[in-house]
């Protein structure tokens, strides 16, 4: 579920076909997206036995370890696209917001912690021409954790 209202236009990521537009400002650290109705989860392995542009590879993120999730009902989460400098971070199925958005912010995450673990994307990243490649598990975690520890206030 997309927590604040949002509207769906063509990215400004060069290449990208749309984006997830913010229609509110979002505060650093708030939920922007977060898991409401997961009904499968499959074992990578499971997954890999489908062709790379099928509807299950397709509509699959990782969620935890060798784990993915299914959305092939194409919900609106899919038009957030990838950065290597986002302003959005995926951790274990939520996307808080990495800094303070403005209404108008296209959402991005970096796309390396929802695919499997050397998994290469069909596609350079737009900015840098850099290949997208999944990080190991221990790293995707590690990222994830130390950067959403950042968000939180001193105490």
């Amino acid at each position: 579920m997309i927590l604040p209202r949002y509207t769906i236009a063509a990215s400004q990521i060069a290449g990208a076909g749309k984006g997830l537009f913010l229609d509110e400002a979002v505060t650093r650290g708030r939920v922007i997206i977060a898991p409401d109705n997961i009904h499968t989860v499959w074992p990578e392995s499971r997954l890999r036995a489908y062709a790379a542009d099928s509807i299950e590879v397709e509509s699959s993120v990782r969620w935890f370890e060798d784990q993915f999730s299914l959305t092939p009902e194409w919900s609106d989460e899919c038009y957030v696209n990838h950065s290597f400098t986002p302003n959005g971070l995926w951790h274990l199925g939520f996307i808080f917001a990495q800094q303070a958005l403005a209404p108008g912010t296209e959402l991005t995450i970096d796309y390396r912690l929802v695919i499997g673990s050397g998994e290469r994307m069909p596609f350079t990243d737009a900015a840098t021409g850099r290949e997208i490649v999944g990080l190991p598990w221990a790293d995707n975690l590690r990222l994830g954790a130390q950067t959403l520890l950042g968000l939180l206030p001193s105490p």
